[in-house]
């Protein structure tokens, strides 16, 4: 898989994101496993954007541990500073469960109740709501209001 090619002004802004990032995964005297290589790969899964450091004196090992992470995770390599290396590849779509049989049933919430001198603990209620149920803002338990349609909608 070929790295990500991106112009200087992408790259400037990635940099400019990356400035406050820590570092998310940590390469030692072992080098670039194999068991790195898919941390770094979940890092980049979960947040596109990372920073990774390598814990080696040599500048030209660094710079191939860039390079081959590039090639090997299709990733844009940002930066490279010091021991600390910054890589980017765009996040992959989630993919979102569609449920049919999703309907409003009974959910279990919690209500807490605080003391009004506010020396007390706040007392915590687990209470059954069922589908045509809500809960106030007191903490009562209401039926659902029905939803007021448009008087021009009525008469017409």
């Amino acid at each position: 898989m070929p790295a990500i090619q991106l112009t200087p002004s992408q790259r400037k802004e990635h940099r400019a994101a990356a400035h406050h990032l820590d570092p998310v995964v940590l390469v030692g005297g072992e080098g670039l496993t194999p068991a790195v290589t898919k941390e770094i790969h979940h890092a980049l899964n979960a947040h596109g954007l990372i920073k990774v450091r390598v814990f080696s004196d040599d500048r030209a090992a660094r710079e191939a541990m860039l390079a081959q992470l590039t090639e090997e995770l299709d990733a844009a390599p940002i930066q490279h500073i010091g021991k600390l290396l910054v890589l980017w590849r765009p996040m992959p779509e989630k993919v979102k469960a569609e449920r049919e049989d999703r309907m409003a049933g009974p959910k279990v919430v919690k209500i807490l109740k605080f003391s009004k001198s506010g020396n007390h603990r706040p007392q915590i209620k687990k209470v059954k709501v069922m589908g045509n149920e809500r809960v106030t803002a007191g903490g009562e338990i209401k039926r659902a209001r029905k939803r007021t349609t448009s008087i021009k909608k009525t008469t017409a």
